[in-house]
């Protein structure tokens, strides 16, 4: 029997059946004008969801697949000719698939890296826009996509779909209402166990990626990334990903500044932490991870009258001695991702993305909020494409621009500060002198017992502390730091550069 490798299969598979796939599209199309035709670009992971949700709802239709790697390109599509009764046209370069005819929405998830430029380039050609959290990789192309999206009156929705559950929307409503007295502090936490992603190293790009499309905006590292895992593993790079501060961060800081009534970008950021713990799971002092993200940081944003705290744990969460967490998310050894709301009456905690729970000044539950799913978000960006009203969408881009910003100013000083390394002693010292309405001693105090139970030895080991930048909202520059400034956007590559605001 002759041994057929992946990358010939998939050379023969999709020259075998393009003309099968294009086809019965084809013929479709023909009796479906009523429909709106999605492209959805980017479905090795998440793009799957955006493929149900298209599927779910029958004003659309699913007329193109982009990805850069032809196996899954071709696969998707395959898929989702089984479920719709005829295939989509499978595309390589997301451009090609905007110039194509029956496109009128454009649904990405793509790396982070690309999604600023993905959607800027749909609403140039006049498409509406679903964009994946975070919506950007940096400030600057968050801007960018707000200007197109009111430049070319194209209806763009991010990702954040905790917007259209109605646990979030009804627990959100009662803190307006007052249901736990005056709020004008919350604090977000990602407990999320993410495990070392290998040696850094030289590792060879999958054959049947086109890597020159994949990396797009970022420098072209070709042949070899650092990473072992080529697909996903790219979050914790910040060269493509911005760890789990801009992974899972982006809907907790969405939710907090939501629920406090927060429409801009806060006055000042501190970041501490670092990438810690591998060498101790490896058993290994001299080991290097391949990531270079924060998996353990504390951000401190100020908002004048009002903050957020965001907390960032990769390491594990089991047997946490975070006693009032473990009571108010009833759970000691799961991962807890959430929002935190302390008000004068009582607290608020979103324990998921279904269930949020109100409790009294004496812990007891006062309260319980249910309800949610992705297809609702979904829904809401459709209703708004045919009604053709921004202020429809429950999540339009600027808000997402205003969440995600959150995680970029957080590890711009994470950044900076990488290699100021600090003992408890000083990082409690420079705390002491931080605005917050936290407790910043009790926090930091929290966080390195986290560490040192994960076997960190903070004498080998220590902390990085980031400076505490102030940042003007509305220009969107730090004023006492040009080396913060530089960071509020990127380099570009010849050809897939970015656009500036005033630029789109």
């Amino acid at each position: 029997m002759t041994r057929i490798t992946r990358r010939r299969f998939v050379g023969q598979s999709l020259a075998t059946t393009a003309a099968a796939l294009a086809a019965p599209y084809i013929a479709k199309a023909q009796g479906s004008n009523s429909k709106m035709g999605v492209a959805i670009v980017g479905v090795n992971g998440r793009g799957t969801s955006h493929i149900g949700g298209f599927l779910g709802d029958d004003r659309t239709v699913v007329a193109a697949i982009v990805d850069v790697d032809e196996y899954v390109g071709k696969r998707r599509a395959e898929d989702v000719a089984k479920k719709q009764g005829f295939a989509p046209r499978v595309f390589r370069d997301m451009r090609e698939a905007f110039d194509a005819d029956g496109i009128d929405i454009v649904s990405t998830a793509t790396p982070n890296h690309w999604h600023a430029l993905c959607g800027i380039w749909a609403m140039q050609k006049g498409k509406d826009t679903y964009i994946e959290k975070p919506v950007c990789h940096n400030i600057a192309e968050g801007s960018a996509l707000i200007a197109a999206s009111r430049k070319y009156k194209r209806i763009c929705q991010v990702g954040t779909q905790c917007r259209s559950n109605s646990a979030i929307i009804d627990a959100v409503k009662f803190l307006k209402e007052g249901g736990i007295g005056e709020v004008k502090f919350a604090r977000g936490l990602c407990y999320k166990r993410r495990k070392s992603i290998g040696p850094l190293g030289d590792y060879p790009i999958p054959a049947e990626v086109d890597f020159n499309l994949w990396s797009g905006p970022a420098t072209y590292t070709a042949p070899k990334v650092t990473r072992e895992k080529f697909h996903y593993d790219w979050h914790w790079q910040r060269h493509y990903g911005n760890g789990d501060l801009g992974n899972q961060g982006p809907h907790q800081t969405d939710i907090a500044r939501w629920g406090l009534g927060i429409d801009d970008h806060p006055v000042s950021i501190l970041t501490y932490g670092g990438r810690l713990g591998y060498q101790a799971e490896r058993k290994d002092d001299s080991y290097v991870d391949a990531g270079d993200t924060g998996n353990t940081e504390v951000t401190l944003y100020d908002y004048g009258d009002k903050c957020i705290v965001f907390e960032t744990r990769g390491l594990s969460v089991e047997d946490s001695a975070d006693d009032e967490l473990n009571e108010l998310f009833d759970s000691k050894k799961e991962n807890k991702i959430g929002v935190v709301f302390y008000g004068s009456d009582g607290c608020l905690v979103q324990r998921s993305y279904n269930l949020c729970v109100a409790y009294d000044k004496n812990k007891k539950v006062v309260k319980e909020f249910t309800g949610g799913g992705d297809s609702n978000h979904f829904k809401n960006f459709l209703d708004a494409c045919v009604s053709r009203k921004m202020e429809d969408l429950n999540a339009d881009v600027r808000e997402g621009h205003l969440s995600a910003g959150m995680s970029h100013l957080g590890n711009i000083s994470y950044y900076l500060g990488e290699s100021n390394k600090v003992s408890p002693v000083e990082a409690k010292k420079i705390l002491a002198g931080v605005k917050s309405l936290d407790d910043n001693e009790a926090t930091l105090q929290r966080t390195l017992k986290h560490l040192t139970d994960n076997g960190v030895d903070l004498n080998k080991y220590p902390i990085s502390m980031g400076p505490l930048l102030k940042f003007d909202p509305k220009k969107e520059v730090f004023p006492d730091s040009k080396e913060a400034t530089a960071m509020v956007s990127r380099e570009y590559r010849d050809g897939f550069v970015c656009p500036k605001a005033d630029e789109v």
